[in-house]
């Protein structure tokens, strides 16, 4: 039974041994073990402080991106619109050109087929007045070769002429 109970002696020098490891410990060990601790524990905090600004960061360039990215598609939207106000306009001044242009094409037309009826009309009288002297030659000079037949015809002709 000596195992179970204590022995003065023993408590006495594994008492010396602990404070003397302790002291030693105290001494040389400690210190270096609670910087490196304190190192790590910085080390550790600083790696920590860096992910969080690292993240602001990112958040930040992330929303910059996006502001980018939506100024662009407002400067493409606006580009887009311009150009197709742009198109749109010379779209309007090409019909607008053409249609006039048609117009005075169809003026100038109609001008010419007025002048060519204007012209034919003329003519057309023209060979119309010359058939009727041509008939009405020949009429008279048939009626003329009997004397009589001219007497008749004057007579005619006076009788008109006194009505008209």
């Amino acid at each position: 039974m000596s195992l179970l109970t204590p022995n003065p002696g023993l408590i006495f020098w594994m008492l010396v041994v602990f404070l003397l490891v302790v002291f030693i410990l105290a001494k040389f060990a400690w210190k270096p073990i609670i910087n490196g601790l304190k190192e790590r524990e910085n080390e550790i905090q600083g790696a920590l402080d860096l992910a969080e600004k690292t993240r602001a960061e990112m958040a930040q360039l992330k929303a910059d991106n996006q502001k980018m990215i939506a100024e662009a598609n407002a400067v493409r939207d606006s580009i887009l619109k311009d150009a197709k106000e742009a198109a749109d306009r010379t779209i309007a001044a090409s019909k607008e050109k053409a249609a006039l242009e048609g117009q005075r094409m169809l003026d100038a037309a109609r001008e010419t087929i007025r002048n060519e009826q204007q012209l034919a009309v003329k003519q057309i009288r023209n060979e119309v007045a010359t058939l009727s002297i041509d008939i009405a030659e020949k009429v008279l000079n048939r009626e003329l070769k009997d004397k009589a037949a001219q007497q008749s015809l004057v007579a005619e002709l006076a009788n008109t002429a006194s009505l008209n």
